[in-house]
């Protein structure tokens, strides 16, 4: 039979008075089974749980007090309600010794019907209650042992621990037992930068029994854990805390995902920002051949010419924006490329044009090492040179002011052909090497860092260098001792250099006439700038090689020099010092052109010798203001 809550073991040697209780009981609704000694109650407690058992003190075998502790003692039977009864002891000492045995109430015989079943329902309701709160605690056991958090209960004011699930162990590393012996032994864990504050709230326990805070402690496995921590007050009836609930939950997780949001964060303003800057640079000979068309009633080779640039700007720009509007594309390395035949040192001079003004803000100096004979690879032009010139700005960025960078391009053997770039920063750790070409791998950096930054990650320019069938390596001897990024690619070819003579344009009749060297290793912007002065009436030399400035400056004795910053091997503030420097040159009106133009960079132009600063794609009245003085 399976337990009843209704059922009722009568337990009693007297035959008339067993009798007499179970038409009584039964009377009243309850199902009734009888035994006459003590062997016999204990064995069918054991075998059929009843609900109540009416247990008369005096039994031929065991007596009814040593029946009642044996029923209260087993785990088994302990929540089965006794009912002790006798005719003979009925003293008040009986009745004290026979509750101080388990039994939950004790009458006197002669017993009148309707106090026994009044005392029976009783019993009864207090049974169902104690169900009750035996399953309700046992839910709820259930519940704090098999979640995540740690749930914790605290009296108060004292503190003293009065409950904390399993999790407590996994969580904090602790045990149970010595945080009763100890209920703030907890804080030993907590971070040292929070534990004060954390150990404050606790102290103000009494009077603000609750927060929602998060902080972070050491693991059971050694590593730093970010915890949310709750708490809420518990009230009695008359409203007075007299506990409090604590519910603690591990997110480190949830930390580590919003450190890495944040970073793609930083990480894609880093690359808009950059992107935005580097279309400057197309946008100025654009400009520029724009109101050269627009200028001229004639000059069909110019216009021609024009047409070309802005037809290959607008393409660079379009490849650009491309990126910029998919960013997803690039991140998943969903890269389509547009391949030609491309000469690697125009992609170098593109790619120190792109990390000149950071080479040139943090005082570099850049060797660049090239072969006399031109080198051809197939690839994409734009794409290879953002390669080079992440590697070149990544460089520059990880190396201490007035370093040593350095660029080179070798042939290995007939096939293959390395772009060497090398740096005296702050080098990488040898376990670091092999994931550094990793997705969002991350390096420290120096604290006087510049911000900007291509964005598109070494992990992209392997894959990048992939595509063109080559591959990206890197060595370091260490921290501190600088680092060297090798690009290898397949060779196409090798061809004699072409020689790109100085150019000087006529001025057109009616113009002022005035001598103007135009100096950009940005050739489409240099020459688009060269005609539309000459439109201007202006008699215009150019030349996109710094080392050739004041060779042709004494040669043509110009009136004013238009100077880009970020030249290849020197920076343009050096040029104006060495100009300024020289007697015969020291005359020369300068002008800066460059793509960066904070109030810094226009001191620092300023502080180098330059008469005016001009930021790309410089307008033409601010141009000719320049020019003019």
């Amino acid at each position: 039979m399976k337990a009843n809550s209704t059922l009722i073991l009568n337990v009693d040697d007297n035959d008339g008075a067993r009798y007499a209780k179970n038409r009584i009981l039964q009377g009243a609704g309850y199902e009734v089974i009888e035994a006459t000694n003590g062997t016999d109650a204990l064995e069918m407690v054991k075998r059929l749980s009843p609900a109540l058992v009416l247990l008369d003190v005096k039994l031929p075998d065991i007596n009814g007090i040593e029946v009642c502790r044996r029923i209260k003692a087993n785990p088994d039977s302990s929540m089965v309600l006794v009912l002790q009864t006798s005719a003979a002891l009925t003293g008040r000492a009986d009745k004290i010794r026979g509750l101080e045995g388990g039994a939950d109430n004790y009458l006197a015989a002669p017993i009148e019907a309707d106090e026994l079943i009044a005392n029976v329902n009783a019993l009864l309701r207090m049974r169902q209650t104690q169900v009750q709160l035996r399953d309700s605690e046992e839910r709820f056991r259930q519940i704090t042992d098999n979640i995540d958090d740690v749930f914790w209960m605290f009296g108060v004011p004292d503190g003293n621990l009065v409950y904390v699930s399993p999790a407590y162990s996994d969580i904090w590393g602790g045990n149970a037992d010595a945080l009763r012996e100890r209920p703030d032994v907890w804080l030993d864990a907590v971070h040292l930068d929070d534990r004060e504050r954390v150990a404050q709230r606790w102290r103000d326990l009494h009077d603000v029994p609750h927060y929602d805070d998060e902080f972070r402690i050491l693991g059971p496995d050694g590593r730093t854990h970010w915890v949310r921590d709750r708490l809420f007050a518990v009230r009695n009836v008359r409203g007075e805390v007299y506990r409090v609930a604590r519910v603690t939950s591990d997110i480190t997780t949830r930390k580590e995902m919003e450190a890495l949001l944040r970073a793609a964060d930083r990480n894609k303003n880093q690359f808009l920002a950059t992107l935005a800057h580097e279309l400057r640079n197309p946008l100025s000979p654009i400009r520029n051949a724009a109101a050269l068309l627009s200028a001229s009633d004639g000059g069909g080779e110019r216009q021609a010419r024009a047409r070309e640039v802005i037809t290959r700007q607008v393409d660079h720009l379009a490849h650009l924006v491309d990126d910029l509007l998919d960013v997803a594309r690039i991140s998943e390395g969903k890269i389509v490329l547009r391949t030609e035949e491309v000469d690697l040192g125009a992609v170098i001079q593109q790619a120190i044009e792109t990390a000149g003004p950071l080479i040139t803000a943090r005082g570099h100096h850049l060797d660049v090492q090239l072969p006399e004979q031109q080198v051809w690879v197939q690839g994409d032009p734009v794409r290879l040179a953002q390669s080079v010139g992440n590697l070149l700005h990544n460089a520059a960025k990880f190396t201490p002011k007035a370093g040593e960078l350095g660029v080179s391009v070798s042939l290995v053997g007939d096939e293959r052909v390395q772009i060497a770039v090398r740096d005296n920063g702050i080098g990488i750790a040898e376990d670091n090497l092999p994931r550094i070409f990793g997705m969002f791998a991350q390096v420290d950096v120096p604290p006087d860092r510049a911000p900007e930054g291509l964005g598109i990650g070494l992990s992209l320019v392997s894959h990048l260098l992939e595509l063109h069938g080559g591959r990206l390596s890197a060595q370091s001897p260490g921290i501190g001792l600088g680092s060297t990024f090798t690009v290898e690619l397949p060779l196409l070819r090798v061809s004699a250099p072409t020689v790109s003579p100085d150019h000087c344009e006529p001025a057109e009749q009616g113009g002022s006439g005035m001598r103007v060297l135009l100096v950009d290793d940005n050739v489409d912007a240099m020459e688009m700038m060269g005609f539309l002065l000459a439109e201007m009436g202006y008699e215009t030399c150019t030349t996109s090689d710094a080392a050739q400035i004041e060779r042709l400056a004494l040669q043509h004795k110009p009136q004013v020099i238009v100077l880009d910053i970020g030249l290849p091997g020197i920076d343009g503030y050096e040029v104006a010092r060495r100009i300024k420097k020289n007697p015969a040159l020291a005359h020369i009106r300068l002008v800066a052109h460059t793509g960066y133009g904070s109030p810094e960079d226009r001191k620092r132009a300023m502080d180098a010798g330059f008469d005016a600063h001009l930021v790309k794609p410089a307008e033409l009245p601010d141009l000719e203001r320049a020019l003019q003085g």
